[in-house]
């Protein structure tokens, strides 16, 4: 693995501000969002509306995406995803959601999930995850993945490589029927294969009108997952692997969360609906 220096946060820029027409979730401004009480599964209009909330994230992931290279920094890919979703109508979800203060999450190495984007300059041989999620429509759209940044060593290339699959060989395991576990199965199994670790503590979820529904999507084989799949059933995958282990602390930020042993870790979601016969990814650009 490479030998980089460990991250350390950096400098945080002022919060950025979002045109006053475009509508805000219920839950900016306030300490934590309404509780979801609704169905799991959505109606078509719902589904149509969340395929525009996708579209418009995945864009977004691609726009700041091309801007990856050694020198950048995290806050710079903030910028470029937030007016990317600003001008196309859309609010950045993860901005204000618990008091989080950007428009989306830059994950650098050994940081698992929730990084904040900020002063941090992205080095040669790094591996960033970026996660975009845009409300717009009412109804919020979620994906993230992980890019390398410059030249990257071949074992932090592998885990991107094979976190990418996990994610695939997760989805085409979803069907009618069968129960929620599945889809943990599938990539704990695939994961074991490399002696990957698979991260407990952060999982997908349900995901509509709210942006966490409740609904808990675990990347491992948990014999607690036992919901059955229904078509019209709206969730995000986003599996975690872990070069070491799946234990991790926590910033004082109270956000980024960081493996236990430092070793890097990598990340791809994607928000689906389940069909008649599978998977609809609603996340593809």
């Amino acid at each position: 693995m490479s030998g980089q220096s460990l991250l350390v946060p950096g400098e945080l820029s002022p919060t950025r501000s979002v045109p006053g027409n475009i509508r805000r979730p219920e839950y900016v401004g306030k300490p934590a969002p309404t509780p979801y009480t609704g169905p799991e599964v959505q109606t078509p209009e719902t589904i149509e509306a969340m395929r525009r909330a996708g579209r418009i994230a995945a864009r977004a992931m691609a726009e700041a995406a091309k801007l990856i290279a050694p020198g950048v920094t995290t806050d710079e890919l903030d910028k470029v995803a937030h007016e990317y979703m600003c001008d196309h109508g859309a609010y950045p979800s993860t901005l204000g959601y618990r008091g989080f203060p950007k428009s989306l999450c830059t994950s650098v190495n050994e940081v698992i999930c929730h990084g904040i984007p900020d002063s941090t300059v992205l080095r040669d041989g790094d591996i960033v995850n970026l996660d975009v999620t845009a409300y717009i429509g009412g109804v919020h759209g979620d994906n993230n993945a992980t890019y390398l940044v410059g030249d990257v060593d071949e074992e932090s290339r592998l885990l991107v490589e094979r976190t990418r699959e996990s994610l695939n060989r997760a989805i085409k395991a979803v069907k009618p029927g069968r129960q929620i576990n599945v889809i943990g199965r599938v990539i704990e199994s695939y994961a074991k294969r490399f002696g990957y670790g698979v991260v407990r503590d952060f999982t997908g979820h349900g995901i509509n009108s709210s942006f966490h529904s409740g609904l808990i999507i675990p990347h491992y084989d948990s014999p607690h997952a036992t919901t059955v799949i229904q078509p019209g059933m709206t969730f995000t995958i986003e599996p975690m692997l872990t070069l070491g282990t799946h234990e991790y602390d926590m910033w004082d930020d109270g956000w980024t969360v960081v493996t236990k042993d430092r070793k890097r870790t990598a990340q791809f979601e994607h928000t689906l609906v389940v069909t008649e016969s599978g998977a609809e990814i609603l996340t593809l650009p």
